[in-house]
């Protein structure tokens, strides 16, 4: 008898990449589910199995495929595959299948090595003009995974009445390295988010915790990353999801609001808000308001901007991200808000492109955010010419996390952190210090000191003296992200709330500028010297700022200075 050429689809699957920005899933089945037929006279195959010993594997097995060997259905073949694809070190995918024309059942399946074949960009052609491409060209093109590996495990049913599945061919070798037990669970076909595990995430979560701490706990819980079973950013995607089923149609509450002030066109002419997709729509991923007040603070004090996501500001951990800065006063002022429902590098390219637009188009010309690297790509394509800049004290809020085991055993390792990064005067000093202290405590292979050592010129102060970024003090929490919702938006904190929470915040930070303008137009500060230049100050800046100036001034005052030599250029004291 004949039988249909089969045929593969080696080009639809896109492979797990550690690094890479297209792998988006989790406890995924396997994708590539290609089905031919055969003729009805299939009972001739099932009846003309080659095997002359069958075996029905125990589930607990740890046992190597072998032809001839039994299953009791194609899914208990497709999971001892796994599993054994699991010990071994690699991933699987369903490549190819047979279904009889007779009744539709499917009598073969093949399981490959999820490197099998090679990509082909087939439709590259007519994809050019689709956005991401660029001249015909993929602008990130995903890294290649395919190799060709021929390793894989075909089974067939065995007989129409039995419906026992039978191993007919399996390829033992592959083309390529096999990933270590300690890595393995990075693999997609062995990724899984399982039930007791997303009750722990939905806990956590619930309690106002992040993604990393969750990972963190769930590491914890079962005695190390290789047994949680899956990675941070599937932890991530399923809390993205769970957002997602969570929000159904609160958010409708924020646009309704948005809404509403844009329609008193008397009072808010000048109130911006954009949604990412459909505003009609329930499934919208992000939305981004600026009001009047927020627009004119930008025109004065938009030089320097900080933009925070480590609000988690209600019961979903739903980010509200607000773009900040500072005033005349010192004081945070608003200049934007984002409710992100979607934290992938093109959400935060669509926010920026968004923000920038609702403040004129003029960037900023610094910006400090969370130490994230998706940020850190939107930011160097929207604001390419903004010096960029993580947060220091999320840093050093990430370093008692990375380094716990470090900080229990050391308990002078923390301070001698914050002692080199901080009060170090010169890039030479800190390298110096940096390395002597890694040295120390035998730190040089850490992965994430490594990181941040990487990143130093954007969150180190010595490499960042030559941009503004408003700063009153390296010491005090305003170093870090400014907190302008703060007592205001919490982890509880719903969506319906959050509206009037917005409002009472505004209301008060509104009220403490008046209090300060008032503050310094009629009440004169005390001058403590003698120098003209302090009365010229208190002429001229905000009763605040002056403060901090006669601070500085005054301690100038314990230092004797003599006359420069201005032959030899010397300096005594």
């Amino acid at each position: 008898m004949e039988f249909e050429p089969l045929t593969q689809l080696g080009n639809e699957v896109i492979e797990f990449d550690m690094i890479g920005l297209a792998d988006d899933a989790m406890d995924i089945d396997h994708p590539l589910n290609v089905v031919v037929d055969v003729h009805d006279d299939e009972d001739h195959l099932l009846h003309n199995s080659t095997s002359t010993t069958t075996t029905i594997p125990p589930p607990d097995a740890n046992l190597e495929p072998f032809e001839g060997m039994e299953f009791e259905s194609e899914e208990a073949a497709k999971a001892f595959y796994n599993s054994y694809a699991r010990r071994v070190g690699f991933s699987t995918r369903v490549s190819m299948s047979r279904r009889s024309r007779r009744d539709g059942a499917i009598i073969q399946r093949s399981f490959v090595c999820a490197k099998e074949g090679f990509r082909v960009d087939k439709d590259k052609d007519k994809d050019k003009d689709k956005p991401g491409h660029v001249d015909g060209r993929v602008k990130r093109p995903r890294a290649e995974t395919r190799v060709g590996c021929k390793a894989m495990l075909v089974v067939k049913i065995q007989d129409s009445h039995s419906a026992r599945w039978v191993v007919s061919n399996f390829v033992r070798d592959h083309n390529h390295e096999l990933v270590p037990p300690d890595k393995v669970h990075c693999l997609r076909s062995h990724r899984h988010v399982s039930g007791s595990a997303k009750s722990l995430i939905d806990t956590l979560q619930g309690a106002g915790i992040g993604p990393s701490g969750i990972m963190s706990a769930l590491i914890k819980e079962y005695g190390g990353i290789s047994n949680v079973g899956f990675t941070e950013r599937d932890c991530r995607n399923y809390m993205r999801s769970s957002r997602q089923r969570t929000l159904g149609g609160d958010t409708q509450l924020l646009l309704d609001y948005l809404r509403n002030r844009q329609a008193v066109a008397e009072k808010n002419p000048s109130l911006f808000y954009a949604v990412q997709g459909d505003d009609e729509d329930q499934c919208m991923s992000n939305i981004f308001w600026a009001d009047p007040k927020a627009r004119t603070n930008y025109t004065y004090f938009g030089d320097t901007v900080t933009f925070d996501t480590t609000y988690r500001s209600n019961r979903y951990r739903l980010p509200f991200a607000p773009f900040t800065g500072v005033n005349h006063h010192g004081q945070p002022v608003l200049f934007g808000c984002a409710l992100l429902i979607n934290e992938s590098e093109a959400s935060f390219v669509w926010l920026f492109k968004t923000w920038l637009e609702a403040m004129s188009g003029r960037p900023p010309v610094s910006i400090t955010t969370d130490h994230d690297r998706v940020i850190r790509l939107a930011v160097t394509q929207v604001l390419p010419e903004t010096r960029h800049r993580f947060c220091k004290w999320h840093i050093f809020k990430e370093c008692q996390e990375k380094l716990s085991h470090v900080l229990s055993e050391h308990l002078n390792f923390e301070a001698e952190l914050h002692k080199c990064v901080n009060m170090t005067e010169s890039i030479e000093e800190f390298e110096s210090c940096w390395f002597s202290l890694i040295d120390r405590y035998d730190l040089r292979e850490h992965e994430w000191l490594q990181t941040i050592y990487v990143d130093r010129r954007q969150w180190v102060p010595v490499y960042l003296r030559d941009t503004f970024f408003a700063e009153m003090s390296i010491t005090q929490r305003s170093d870090s992200i400014n907190s302008y919702f703060d007592g205001y938006v919490n982890a509880s904190t719903t969506l319906q709330l959050f509206v009037k929470q917005y409002e009472k915040a505004l209301e008060s930070r509104y009220e403490k500028e008046v209090k300060a303008d008032y503050d310094t137009i009629n009440a004169a500060p005390v001058l403590k010297t003698p120098s003209p230049m302090e009365k010229q100050a208190a002429e001229l800046y905000t009763r605040k700022l002056f403060m901090k100036f006669q601070e500085e001034l005054v301690e100038t005052m314990t230092f004797l200075a003599t006359k420069v030599d201005e032959e030899t250029h010397t300096d005594s004291f």
